[in-house]
């Protein structure tokens, strides 16, 4: 993703900015309708759902989400996700040390080695970012699928960890063909506290401080963000998940730098003292990757209906069909 000063107004919605390039015809396999008259009525609520998204109801649309969660030929994978539990001080042993867990390692370190560089930017350097961007290191055909996966990781884990997406939007093929830095951008309800977070000033007050015991006095003064730990938690994954799709399917990542910067600013805001941050990342990294990898064909298709452009109830109802009958 290109860092620009378009990119850091984190003021309104949370927005995940990403180059996408638009596939195409994907219909067919992107649907795993059920013809029974169960999921027609999910399809039927969902527009309900889109309609009031359309009208920016978001309250409503909610509702409407959480009346159909976990009823049958409803929305069983809404805040289904199976994570892993979060510890005050530590993550369990015994889970961690579960085969599954285990494998997921090389993943989650290259998670939290994409995170570091990001982290120890300096202001000049931040601010240089900011007003020329960065270029891509891949070639176009490449970051068409990597575009769209991207996001497509913003979207799943925020449906599956119980975050509404709210609005998204990606490049025609003729604006990608006029402009191949065309962004898209996803947004989700309930994170409006972003609007309460001036992040690039944040930021650049932060990106020099290197000294830790100056880093966690700094945090304990400057504790004036509250917001719960379950969204703190939900906010990191779904920040994470379009890193941890890159790597996924590219084994690196050239569009996270923007995400991490956001989410390195709210921990900044709530006054999380590094060591604290620190632990709070590394189960973020390993809950993502631990939720993406389970995952890994839904991934792919709703990439291929984002690319497309289709509706938010479209895009729901079609994470739900590859799901239906699979543990989430």
């Amino acid at each position: 993703m290109f860092f620009t000063a378009a990119d850091c107004d984190f003021t309104s919605n949370l927005e995940f900015h990403r180059r996408i390039p638009v596939t195409g015809d994907v219909i067919s396999s992107a649907k795993r309708w059920d013809s029974g008259d169960g999921a027609a009525k999910r399809r039927r609520a969902l527009k309900l759902v889109d309609r009031a998204l359309s009208k920016r109801q978001y309250k409503s649309a909610l509702s409407l989400v959480k009346q159909l969660q976990g009823k049958p030929y409803g929305l069983r994978a809404f805040g289904a996700a199976k994570q892993i539990t979060k510890r005050p001080s530590a993550m369990d042993e015994s889970e961690l040390n579960t085969k599954d867990i285990l494998s997921l390692q090389p993943l989650v370190d290259s998670i939290l080695d994409s995170i570091q560089p990001c982290l120890q930017i300096s202001a000049e350097r931040l601010e240089s970012l900011i007003a020329e961007g960065r270029y891509p290191s891949r070639c176009e055909e490449e970051e068409h699928l990597i575009c769209a996966q991207h996001e497509a990781g913003h979207f799943l884990v925020g449906y599956l960890m119980g975050v509404l997406p709210k609005q998204y939007e990606v490049p025609s093929i003729q604006a990608l063909r006029q402009n191949r830095f065309a962004e898209g951008n996803v947004s989700f309800v309930g994170f409006e506290f972003l609007g309460q977070i001036d992040s690039i000033k944040i930021l650049v007050e932060n990106a020099d401080i290197k000294n830790l015991h100056e880093r966690e006095n700094k945090g304990r003064q400057e504790n004036k963000g509250t917001i719960s730990l379950t969204k703190l938690n939900q906010f990191s994954c779904v920040i994470l998940g379009g890193l941890v799709a890159e790597l996924l399917v590219a084994g690196n990542s050239d569009g996270h730098l923007a995400d991490i910067l956001k989410l390195e600013s709210v921990l900044v805001w709530l006054g999380l003292p590094k060591s604290d941050a620190d632990r709070h990342l590394k189960w973020a990294a390993m809950n993502t990757a631990f939720i993406m990898s389970r995952h890994s064909e839904t991934r792919l298709i709703l990439a291929k209906v984002m690319a497309l452009g289709k509706s938010i109830g479209f895009c729901i109802d079609t994470i739900e069909n590859c799901l239906q009958g699979i543990e989430i």
